[in-house]
């Protein structure tokens, strides 16, 4: 029986390389995107149960991405923090407020 995860392990290296940078890059932007909202429920005295429930959400979904693209291989765990990491400046780009 094929494993779900065969056919990504089975990518070359340029094509698992920009797999993992565009998911990575997709994780990275719902997660920092989703930071506001967490803090804007912590400090507003939002529903404990449901802030607690996106903050922990919002580190899982960073989580299950970076151990699928580790089980890719060593570039496409990479190229997945490069993602997170490019998605975290687009955010602070974006959002920053004016001073």
């Amino acid at each position: 029986m094929m494993s779900l995860l065969e056919p990504l392990q089975t990518l070359s290296p340029v094509a698992g390389g920009l797999f993992g940078l565009l998911l990575g890059l997709v994780a990275g932007l719902v997660h920092f995107a989703s930071l506001k909202r967490v803090v804007d429920l912590y400090a507003g005295g939002g529903p404990i149960a449901r802030t607690v429930a996106l903050h922990i959400a919002r580190f899982a979904l960073v989580i299950a991405v970076l151990v699928l693209l580790a089980l890719m291989g060593a570039l496409p765990l990479l190229a997945g923090a490069v993602g997170i990491f490019i998605a975290r400046a687009l955010v602070l780009r974006f959002t920053r407020e004016a001073a």
